[in-house]
């Protein structure tokens, strides 16, 4: 049989890791005013609006959302230029990562935004692991209760592992329609996005067609945040993912010490004679296959090197960005999309390959065949 560890919180662990509370309140250190005077925040708003709109989606309160979450990626990205301290909370998440200071202050910057977007009514963050009331404060049942109200589950920083490196990461958010988050698949979502932080700030957004105007199909499209952080601009107006494309990200290599078939994958990649394209976040290295259209990354458990792979916060909004791109998705040892896979617990995790539809082919045989 295939070795999985299916990631859920062992007997002696506490009911959920992590220090914030969803608050939204601000590092007194580090403002946001720099990027958000002189109208700075109102033109990255219509610029994301407007570009929102060309590409079909009608849905007033969807794109507010979205916008939010490109307002809090401006905001991480002058949090990520201008924090130098890296110090440590104290804490670990549920994964066993040490805690930044800068971790929580990204937390709040996507609590805040969502907080203010004002369409908002449930949020679950890495750091924030419960689901928690983003309401706004004027928000009574009798008048409000049929608006068109969303939930979000996110990483506020993927990659804070890595950051000491000066290496690229990014944040994750996927956007649920509804006011919760538990039960869910992320064949439901509204929208995911991920934003990227490197020598440029690029958000990547997946508009599933359900999600647009009707007869349009699914897209996943990049901007770039330009013009001293004031606007959107559309960097690729479409991502697709080929077929067929021998790049590779390996994750969790340790797993292939007692994972057979792994280790006979990753060693077919290389005798193959496969680019490896590997940073040790999950954000530049899935990211890195938009890019290029095509490849495929892994993150495989086994019994002595756990998934850790959160289906809410990481797995599903990059799974929708994968396959609206047209490539292919699988849970790491059932052939099965991770868009399919119910959220039971906030804290699920799991190993996934994602990727080039020939490529993930290539993976279920390696890992799934007799």
């Amino acid at each position: 049989s295939v070795p999985h560890v299916t990631g859920r919180r062992t007997p002696d662990e506490p009911p959920h890791h992590g220090i914030n509370d969803g608050s939204g309140f601000p590092c007194p250190t580090h403002t946001f005013a720099p990027i958000d005077k002189k109208g700075k925040a109102v033109t990255r708003d219509a610029s994301l609006t407007d570009i929102l709109i060309g590409k079909s989606l009608s849905d007033d309160r969807l794109i507010g959302a979205i916008v939010s979450l490109g307002e809090s990626t401006a905001h991480i990205a002058y949090l990520l230029q201008n924090y130098v301290e890296h110090t440590y909370a104290g804490t670990q998440n549920a994964s066993g990562d040490d805690q930044l200071h800068l971790d929580i202050d990204c937390d709040n910057a996507v609590f805040s935004a969502v907080r203010d977007a004002g369409v908002f009514a449930t949020a679950a963050s890495e750091e924030t692991p419960v689901e928690t009331d983003v309401l706004p404060s004027n928000y009574k049942k009798e008048e409000h209760e049929n608006l068109n109200w969303f939930s979000v589950g996110f990483d506020p920083l993927d990659g804070s592992s890595i950051i000491d490196a000066n290496f690229s990461v990014g944040s994750i958010f996927g956007i649920w329609p509804g006011k919760r988050l538990l039960g869910r698949r992320g064949r439901e979502m509204a929208a995911s996005a991920v934003a990227v932080y490197g020598p440029r700030t690029t958000l990547i957004i997946a508009l599933p067609g359900r999600s647009r105007d009707e007869g349009c199909g699914d897209l996943t499209f990049e901007v770039t945040l330009v013009k001293d952080r004031s606007h959107w601009e559309v960097s690729r107006e479409e991502v697709i993912l080929k077929p067929e494309k021998k790049v590779f990200a390996p994750g969790n290599l340790r797993a292939t010490n007692d994972n057979e078939r792994y280790d006979r994958l990753v060693r077919h990649w290389i005798e193959e004679r496969y680019t490896l394209r590997y940073s040790g976040g999950m954000v530049p290295d899935v990211y890195h296959m938009f890019a290029k259209s095509g490849g495929v990354f892994s993150n495989v458990s086994s019994e002595k090197a756990k998934a850790k792979l959160r289906l809410l916060y990481e797995v599903a909004a990059m799974g929708l960005l994968v396959e609206c791109a047209g490539g292919v998705t699988t849970h790491e040892s059932e052939d099965k999309s991770v868009l399919d896979l119910e959220i039971d617990d906030l804290d699920r995790r799991l190993g996934v390959c994602f990727g080039s539809s020939g490529e993930v082919e290539k993976y279920k045989k390696f890992m799934f065949s007799d």
